[in-house]
């Protein structure tokens, strides 16, 4: 038989320990004012605001956990009440953008949360620094789908955390928490949003299948980075890489779109995904790139700027590359460099490390 667990008191695992910490008073009030709510237990939001790296036993993690399932059910309920029509597919993709890691970063940094965080790892602010300086160029305040940087998870967290300790101190009515917690996440995400900013990998599937044609997105690591390409009918479109494997995949899709919705798609005959020797990283690949396309009465590469992010002394650029064949366009991302060449290379880089065109091999 197994042995009763001994009952958890409160959420700061701490019974009894109910006095609000002297050097949290101002954070704590900061947060309630902007929240919106004057705390019954105040020390359940300094919980909230606690870092595992400040403290192992007095941290935010377990509101963390609560905080991410009371955000998906009084979602659920709002969406359900506000789109009576709306099919359950539908009904999860607008879920999914209200309460996605992206964009409830987002909300931490906009409401001034992230200010609050208490917490002992240097290496945080480094993450949130960046991603600062990536959500204060984009034009779009209701980016739900990520950037060309991933948001930090304890950006989420910390939204997740103070939703479960508004819960928690309004007795787990959820009723009267979401009349205090929707002002935290407002604007939301409505129906008519994601019309106009569609999930990028959805749209690639979307698209296809009113085509008729069979999609596919690949992964693979590859000298420590991530690769994603996509397939239409098994043939490629375009690829991309990133550290981070959700950026490759975003940016393959964004890459790939404009060439599935042109008349004039490339779906090359060769595999483009062989494996090849050496470094990733070719030097000189953008000279070695226009001397290709001259021999193959190619058009010129043309090289954009994907992503321009950071501060002056610390800046990062993405590019992109494409080619216009004899059968098509085809479009390749690089991985993020501090210089613009150095980004216009890697691009190239992946051009030819990936593809095979026309029966020419890139050697």
């Amino acid at each position: 038989m197994e042995k009763p667990h001994a009952p958890i008191r409160n959420f700061t695992g701490i019974p009894g320990a109910a006095a609000l910490s002297p050097e949290m008073e101002d954070a704590v009030q900061s947060v309630e004012e902007i929240v919106g709510y004057c705390f019954r237990r105040k020390k359940l939001l300094e919980e909230a605001l606690t870092h595992s790296s400040f403290s192992e036993s007095f941290n935010y993690e377990r509101l963390e956990f609560a905080g991410d399932a009371v955000l998906g059910l009084a979602t659920t309920n709002h969406l359900l009440r506000v789109y009576p029509y709306l099919d359950p597919g539908k009904l999860s993709l607008l879920r999914a953008a209200n309460v996605s890691t992206e964009r409830l970063a987002r909300v931490a940094l906009r409401k001034g949360l992230v200010r609050y965080i208490r917490h002992n790892a240097p290496s945080l602010v480094d993450k949130v620094r960046e991603f600062v300086e990536v959500v204060s160029q984009e034009e779009d305040g209701l980016v739900t789908y990520g950037g060309s940087v991933k948001a930090p998870k304890v950006l989420a967290d910390i939204v997740e955390s103070v939703a479960a300790a508004v819960y928690v101190d309004v007795n787990y009515d959820l009723h009267m928490f979401w009349g205090i917690f929707r002002g935290v996440l407002e604007p939301l995400v409505a129906s008519d949003d994601l019309k106009q900013q569609p999930q990028p990998v959805t749209m690639i599937y979307e698209l296809c299948q009113k085509q008729g044609k069979k999609v596919r997105i690949k992964h693979w690591q590859d000298g420590g980075k991530i690769h994603a390409g996509v397939y239409v009918n098994g043939k490629s479109v375009a690829m991309a890489v990133s550290d981070q494997k959700n950026i490759a995949r975003l940016n393959a899709a964004r890459a790939a779109l404009p060439l599935l919705a042109n008349s004039d798609l490339a779906v090359t005959d060769q595999n483009l995904w062989g494996d090849i020797d050496g470094p990733f990283e070719i030097q000189g690949a953008k000279q070695k790139l226009h001397e290709i396309s001259g021999k193959m009465k190619w058009s010129e590469p043309v090289y954009s700027i994907e992503s321009d992010t950071g501060p002056p002394h610390n800046k990062k650029f993405i590019c992109s590359v494409r080619i216009e064949t004899e059968g098509g366009i085809i479009c390749m991302v690089g991985e993020d460099k501090s210089r613009r060449k150095e980004a216009e290379n890697s691009a190239a880089s992946l051009m030819i490390r990936a593809s095979q065109i026309a029966d020419f091999e890139f050697s």
